[in-house]
């Protein structure tokens, strides 16, 4: 893989390596590593489609000073 950079970006990017104690290259690969684990391994339909499903069900509720009550008991438990 070739990347290119211009030269002010390369030389910070070269400090953050040695501020890690890392050659370039290893740095780069382990940003790369955490960019991917932080993306979404579904996109935006699959959600919407869940939440689509969810909508159609009805689920028990109660008033928001009843819900706001029972998350209070719920605290005092701990």
């Amino acid at each position: 893989m070739q990347v290119l950079v211009e030269e002010a970006e390369y030389a910070r990017l070269q400090q953050a390596a040695q501020r890690k104690g890392m050659s370039l290259a290893e740095w780069v690969r382990h940003a790369l590593r955490v960019a991917v684990r932080r993306e979404p391994e579904n996109g935006p339909e699959k959600k919407l489609a869940t939440i689509r499903s969810a909508t159609r069900h009805h689920y028990p509720t109660g008033g928001i000073d009843q819900m706001l009550a029972e998350i209070e008991r719920g605290y005092a438990e701990d």
